[in-house]
């Protein structure tokens, strides 16, 4: 089939259940793709293909019997290289781990397979989950434009989906690591409420700050891959128990009278115009489909901000205690840097970190007691390249700016949403986000569910 690879996974997901299509021919075009692109994308760490032809027959094998188990039985799908795979190389984007080999399957990885998902193997990351990518490994290229950022830290996912290699990707995201390899790449992706899906059997970066999401073409796709993975896990004590629906089957038809908010101050003078067009014509098409808009004023993030760093330093050292810094020579030196900085903290500075936390997270709250949704930019500038992104260790104000939008909701712990909204004047897909209350996947299902029936800017792919 012509384009095959471009599909939506819930698109493809309908002609399996049809028996017009095969797990076993879209698996096999899925790896032809993989083995002739990704030599240059270098967007996988590991690719499985022995067992995912193996899992697409059996895929098959119960569909044609009549066992269909739902909308990814029989797609192929990968997973960020941090999530452990039974006796499949996991290196979560380091040289340390390169020969580990877990005993067993990461729950949310289980779960994919008990959904009767093919999975191609694992993708590339930053090392650690961290910003930059370990000096000995190839970072993946953007499939739009190889001299631009892909994103961090789930870099991989975001090359594979956009560049038709998978049909949708299970993620993380500690400051901004799905919405901005989603932002970078055109793809919607979506960070839950932090304990929505299980952290049993991953690679940690900052456990209280790690969230574990999808990234698609669609928001049904990703809402599909949500329901999967997540809901409560007795090996993972910190997940949440709230019962999970299927969030995109219940979606409504439209946004009226949900009320969205907007600040029109924060942030509005230092952000390129390229993005807020972006968002103003978000603004435009949701108003348009019902949404009521409400001028908010979101809490300072400014502190948040500046304390996400330490914060995540910390638990960062926690996680690597048994090799850092006894195998220091073996760390790239950004994650060096982030372990040194974490041991280096004083117990009272953390102390002070987690109570402004606890405080920022509680003015939030008030906030979405008055909105159902709020409106904001994935990050300030439009899209960043390579040379740019170079010079990002050297420029803490820069640092600062691209996560002004992003990690204060991973130090809150809502949900949020990413969407493609539009391009660049170099050809770049520009994204937004909405966020919600916690436990408010549904009404941004929702919300983004209705923009994408109106839009198509999902629906555009790089000419690779």
């Amino acid at each position: 089939m012509e384009q095959l690879h471009f599909l939506e996974l819930t698109d493809l997901a309908e002609l399996i259940r049809r028996r017009e299509i095969s797990p076993v021919e879209a698996t096999r075009q899925q790896l032809d793709r993989i083995a002739a692109l990704d030599g240059t994308l270098a967007s996988y760490a590991v690719v499985t293909a022995e067992r995912a032809m193996a899992e697409a027959q059996m895929a098959e094998a119960d569909i044609v019997a009549g066992r269909y188990r739902g909308p990814l039985h029989g797609v192929p799908l990968a997973v960020k290289d941090l999530f452990w795979t039974c006796d499949v190389p996991t290196a979560a984007g380091t040289t340390i781990n390169k020969r580990f080999r877990p005993s067993e399957d990461a729950t949310a990885v289980r779960r994919l397979r008990e959904a009767g998902a093919v999975l191609l193997g694992k993708l590339q990351m930053t090392e650690g989950a961290y910003s930059d990518h370990h000096p000995e490994i190839a970072p993946p290229r953007n499939p739009w434009n190889a001299d631009y950022w892909p994103g961090i830290s789930s870099s991989g996912p975001g090359v594979a989906v956009a560049a038709g290699l998978c049909f949708g990707a299970l993620a993380s995201d500690t400051g901004g690591s799905i919405r901005w390899p989603s932002a970078a790449n055109g793809l919607t992706g979506i960070k839950p409420t932090w304990g929505r899906v299980s952290r049993h059997g991953m690679f940690d970066l900052a456990p209280s700050l790690d969230h574990v999401g999808p990234m698609a073409r669609s928001v049904a796709d990703a809402a599909a891959l949500l329901t999967a993975v997540a809901g409560a896990d007795p090996a993972d004590p910190t997940a949440l128990q709230a019962p999970v629906t299927n969030v995109a089957a219940m979606a409504k038809p439209s946004v009226d009278g949900l009320r969205i908010g907007v600040d029109r101050d924060w942030g509005r003078s230092d952000v390129d115009p390229q993005v807020l067009a972006v968002l103003d014509d978000a603004e435009r098409v949701l108003s348009a489909l019902g949404a009521e808009f409400v001028e908010v004023q979101v809490p300072d993030v400014t502190q948040a901000v500046a304390d996400w760093a330490p914060n995540c330093a910390v638990e960062a050292a926690v996680a690597h205690k048994a090799t850092y810094p006894s195998r220091r020579a073996e760390y790239g030196p950004v994650m060096r840097m982030v372990l040194d900085t974490g041991r280096a903290l004083s117990g009272l500075d953390y102390q002070d970190v987690l109570l402004r936390r606890m405080a920022f997270r509680g003015r939030m709250r008030a906030l979405f007691g008055k909105i159902d949704l709020l409106l904001v930019q994935a990050h300030p500038f439009a899209p960043l390249s390579l040379k740019t992104m170079g010079t990002m260790g050297l420029q803490p104000e820069l640092i600062a700016r691209l996560q002004a939008y992003t990690a204060p909701f991973n130090m809150t712990g809502q949900p949020t949403l990413t969407l493609p909204g539009g391009f660049s004047t170099d050809g770049l897909p520009i994204a937004f986000q909405m966020v919600a209350a916690d436990l408010g996947e549904a009404t941004l299902i929702r919300a983004g569910i209705a923009f994408q029936r109106t839009t198509d800017w999902h629906r555009r792919h790089p000419a690779l």
